[in-house]
């Protein structure tokens, strides 16, 4: 039971963890005139390129969603009496997905050549690298965080000449701990036209350790 006296503290975890897992994020655009007909583009461009991802090595439902949206388009142009005025132009597509697996440079170099010469739709992509396991790395980060909040009550109760004894509670915040590294941001892929025999594109990224940190709370009864 406690006492009343209490001490708490909040420990800092901090740690690097070396990318494991490399994500494709491709950006799928169109327009037409007609809605109908939008959509229709939007499922062929999207069933192209899971054909060319699965000739990859990708299952078909590998490919995720991450956003889909669609939308009028319109313009301003000045009129003949010198006016602005809006015209519709059509509806236009974006369709954002994504592919993850294991780092490998010689095989991301494939998919990339694989889907720059693709003759009917050229998405723009976005490189980044993740965790495969993020549960152990989480883990380790909090287990972090405790030793240095123990560690701080330890100093902190030594010069105050008094004695840790249980702990009361441990407060963790909860939030979503972001696992991900950016070196490549959001580019077009190069016409195919260019490889010549060149049958993958010559990938040399060793993407930088992830830093992640996370803090924890700690209540002691203290004596």
């Amino acid at each position: 039971m406690a006492n009343g006296r209490i001490i708490k503290v909040t420990g800092r975890g901090n740690l690097k963890v070396k990318p494991d897992m490399t994500i494709i994020t491709m950006t799928l655009e169109g327009m037409d005139k007609e809605y109908d007909k939008t959509i229709d583009r939007s499922s062929k461009d999207t069933e192209i390129l899971k054909d060319i991802l699965e000739k990859q090595g990708f299952e078909r439902t590998d490919v995720k969603t991450l956003s889909f949206d669609v939308r009028p388009r319109h313009e301003s142009y000045q009129a003949h009496d010198k006016s602005w005025k809006n015209r519709f132009l059509g509806y236009e597509f974006t369709h954002e997905v994504k592919v993850e697996f294991d780092s490998d440079n010689s095989r991301l170099g494939k998919i990339l050549y694989a889907i720059a010469n693709a003759k009917d739709i050229h998405p723009e992509f976005k490189l980044s690298y993740t965790v495969k396991d993020k549960e152990a790395s989480k883990n380790a980060l909090l287990a972090k965080a405790v030793t240095d909040a123990k560690a701080k009550a330890e100093v902190l109760t030594g010069a105050a000449g008094v004695k840790l004894k249980d702990i009361l509670s441990i407060d963790y915040s909860w939030g979503e701990i972001r696992f991900d590294y950016s070196p490549m941001e959001r580019s077009a892929f190069p016409d195919g036209e260019g490889y010549g025999d060149v049958k993958a594109l010559a990938m040399d990224i060793e993407p930088d350790d992830i830093e992640v940190s996370d803090t924890v709370t700690v209540v002691w009864e203290i004596e």
